[in-house]
Parts: C-alpha cells; structure tokens; sequence
C-alpha cells in the first residue's frame, strides 16, 4: 500500500526533512495588517519580527479553509492509495476541523490527525508516521500507532521573553512585568492539545536551558530514543551548539535534529524561544 503523509506547516520540519521524507506540507496563513502570507513559502520569522518591531502589533495567523485543504489532498494523494494528514492542535486552530470537513470528498482516502500538538512535537509524529509507512504498515496502523503517542509527547518550550505571548493574550500584563524585573522564563507544555505554563526559571536565558534539559531528563528517564528536536526562533547560534552540546551528553538519541519554528510558531513565542522536544515512554 502506498501511503502519503502530509502535514501542515505549523509542525516545523527542516526543508531537508520534508525532503527526506517526502512529507507534503499544507502552508498556514500569517496576516501582517491587509497582507497574507503562506507560512514557509512568502513570509520569514525575521519579516515577522520586522513588523513588530515597526507596528507594536503581533500578526494574526489563520487555518487553510477547507478549499484550501480540498485542493491540497487532490494534489497530494495522486499516486497513492491513501494519505494521513496531521494538524496542529485542533485546541489551538480551525486547521484539523477544516481538514476534517475536506477529507470527506476522498471516500475514505484521506484521514485527518489531530496531532494535539503544535510545532516539532506535531513533526515527531509526522516522522514517525513516514517510519511506520516506510515499514510496511497500513493506513490503520499508522493513524491507531500515532494517536495514541499523542498523549506522550514532550512538546516543551522556554522563551526568553513573554512580549509575543502577552500580545497574543496568552500571559497577563503581570506576569510579562514580574518576568522582566526578576528575569523570569516559563516552561511552556502542553497537555490535552493545550499550553501552559508549567515553571519558571529564574536568571539568564542559557542557565534557564540547563536548567529545562536538567528538568527533561529527571521527568522522562525513559524516552523513544528514535529521534529529538531541538526547535528554536532564530537563537543565537552559540546558544544552541550549548543546548546540543548538552542534550547529547544528557539523553541518548540517535539523532538530535535542529530545526528552527516557522512563521505560525513565532508569531506567538517570539524571537529566542527554545525547546528540546522528544516522545517519552
């Protein structure tokens, strides 16, 4: 059986993965006052930066409509015999539940997943949905396999500053006040498809990240050792060597792939946002 896996653009994989793998990617929407951008195809995290800097205001971001997913299945699944889409937490955006609406018109051929997640940790899904295919697996076992990792995923992130999530009406003014006089970062998780803060460290941002990978590793002793991702926007380069550098001493992955969060993703978490996502067991 012949099976496609695509996913939207929000799950953050590298241009050489999406290669690798084949993956088909279903471009989000980010809004910069009367312009809309496809996420990874006309917009940068830096363009989103710019606009900030520039206007004070945060972009909007948008799901595909359900045209939008129409035409992108008919184009994706010729050739194959079935294609598995996943989304972006169905908690976060309309994206799955457009999806959902669009596979209809495939008979069957065409199942949507709400990955429950957001960024690499909906992409660890996706990889290890193009694994199982790659093995021989059918659609079914595919789509059962991955919704039930769904529940351990760690998608974790520190950002360096909460201005982005304060503009997009995810922390309170006093909490963006309390971070910046006592040099706060959040641990950001998710469970059940939604955000939340978890902890916060205290000091500069590089002792914060010692701090989350210390924290990463005493929670999840045990863990897929398949593959993590270090996801970032646009660290300074020194920072994230540190990180790998860590994570690699620390964990025993096979692989430790850097990616960094498109345009969707930063967004809302702003410039020097870090997380070392992984699934646990």
């Amino acid at each position: 059986m012949k099976i496609k896996i695509t996913a939207d653009s929000t799950c953050d994989l590298s241009p050489e993965l999406i290669k690798k793998y084949n993956v088909g990617i279903m471009p989000l929407h980010v809004v910069l006052g009367d312009k809309t951008c496809r996420d990874g195809v006309d917009i940068t995290p830096q363009d989103i930066f710019e606009y900030v800097r520039k206007t004070g205001v945060l972009p909007k971001t948008a799901a595909g409509s359900v045209e939008e997913f129409k035409e992108f299945f008919l184009k994706e699944s010729e050739g194959y015999d079935a294609l598995i889409h996943f989304n972006i937490s169905s908690k976060a955006s309309s994206s799955h539940d457009n999806a959902v609406v669009a596979s209809k018109d495939f008979g069957g051929k065409v199942v949507a997943v709400d990955s429950l997640a957001l960024s690499t940790g909906q992409g660890l899904l996706v990889l290890k949905a193009c694994d199982l295919a790659a093995g021989g697996k059918s659609c079914e076992e595919i789509v059962k396999t991955t919704e039930a990792l769904r529940t351990k995923l760690n998608t974790s992130f520190v950002p360096d500053v909460l201005d982005y999530l304060h503009k997009g009406g995810r922390c309170s003014l006093a909490a963006l006040l309390g971070a910046k006089v006592l040099k706060l970062h959040p641990l950001i998780s998710m469970k059940d498809g939604q955000m939340y803060a978890k902890k916060k460290y205290a000091g500069g941002l590089e002792g914060c990240l010692k701090k989350y990978i210390k924290d990463l590793a005493a929670e999840y002793p045990h863990y897929d050792k398949t593959r993590c991702f270090i996801t970032h926007s646009c660290c300074e380069p020194p920072v994230v060597e540190e990180v790998k550098r860590i994570v690699k001493e620390t964990f025993d992955f096979n692989e430790i792939l850097e990616t960094k969060a498109g345009s969707v993703v930063t967004s809302h978490c702003g410039k020097n946002t870090l997380g070392v996502l992984f699934i646990f067991e």
